[in-house]
């Protein structure tokens, strides 16, 4: 199955991903074409002030599986998910958001504080 985002023209916002079956985006040659996804939705659905793209969850396609929410940048023919956190940046290479700071590697569990912009460990039930 093939996943297609509809984009929000006006705000690039994805709106939402949907499945279109493999034999409708197959030529008479038996070669995937993206453009047969997009013309069967837009029959589906019309234009109006959307675009839609294809989308892949094995991120070989815009480097990131589409998330509702998250945008579409033409410039980088990329899908960019909702930022998790304020201090957060974008890297311009994987177009994922990445903390300020390194997760540790001492193997330990640990989340996101946005309050100290730092890794707090997740301690142990057990202990």
């Amino acid at each position: 199955m093939a996943h297609f985002a509809t984009i929000d023209n006006s705000t690039n916002k994805v709106i939402n991903v949907e499945v279109v079956n493999n034999a409708v985006i197959t030529d008479s040659n038996g070669d995937e074409q993206e453009q047969l996804g997009i013309d069967f939705l837009e029959q589906i659905h019309g234009g109006g002030g959307v675009t839609y793209k294809q989308t892949s969850y094995n991120e070989s396609i815009r480097k990131n599986f589409a998330q509702i929410g998250g945008t579409y940048d033409a410039t980088k023919d990329a899908f960019i998910g909702i930022k998790p956190f304020n201090s957060w940046v974008l890297n311009n290479t994987t177009c994922k958001w990445e903390a300020p700071s390194a997760y540790p590697t001492d193997g330990k569990p640990y989340t996101w504080d946005e309050s100290t912009t730092s890794w707090k460990e997740i301690p142990d039930p057990g202990s």
